[in-house]
């Protein structure tokens, strides 16, 4: 296995570890919301309800976020190289190496850091189109390109 199914595998792992957690919530608070009952204190149990619909909403956001992200994996192609930065390339620099993916953040594989970002996160629209040896300038700081998957 390559580098890039290897780090490929790790961002679809995170995607279903988020996509995991978030159903458990939605499960959780239907549950909360259902099993909710009418009780003396009627104010309580209204906000104990806007609360629980609250989270509902904000579950139902991330679970849209997810999705996105499975979306951009599937338009991953492994197979191919490109000498300019585009989806699913490993781009090498002087500082750190990055997979333009998804925002999975740091992931170390046989000791080797790598950053999964997202093509449109301010690091990720710099490296789109960018070629070897290409320079930018991000957080104040140079970064030179030194290789391209």
């Amino acid at each position: 296995m390559n580098i890039k199914e290897i780090l490929y595998n790790e961002c679809e792992a995170f995607v279903n570890n988020r996509l995991e957690t978030i159903e458990r919530i939605i499960s959780s608070n239907k549950n909360a919301l259902y099993s909710e009952t009418k009780s003396s204190a009627g104010d309580k149990h209204e906000t104990g309800r806007s609360m629980l619909q609250l989270e509902m909403e904000k579950a139902g956001q991330q679970l849209k976020g997810v999705q996105q992200m499975k979306e951009t994996l599937a338009r991953i192609v492994l197979n191919t190289n490109s000498s300019t930065g585009c989806l699913g390339s490993v781009i090498e620099t002087n500082s750190f190496t990055y997979f333009l993916s998804i925002s999975a953040g740091k992931i170390l594989i046989n000791d080797k850091t790598f950053f999964a970002v997202s093509v449109s996160s301010p690091i990720g629209k710099l490296l789109l189109g960018k070629t070897v040896n290409d320079e930018l300038i991000f957080n104040g700081n140079k970064i030179t390109i030194k290789n391209i998957l």
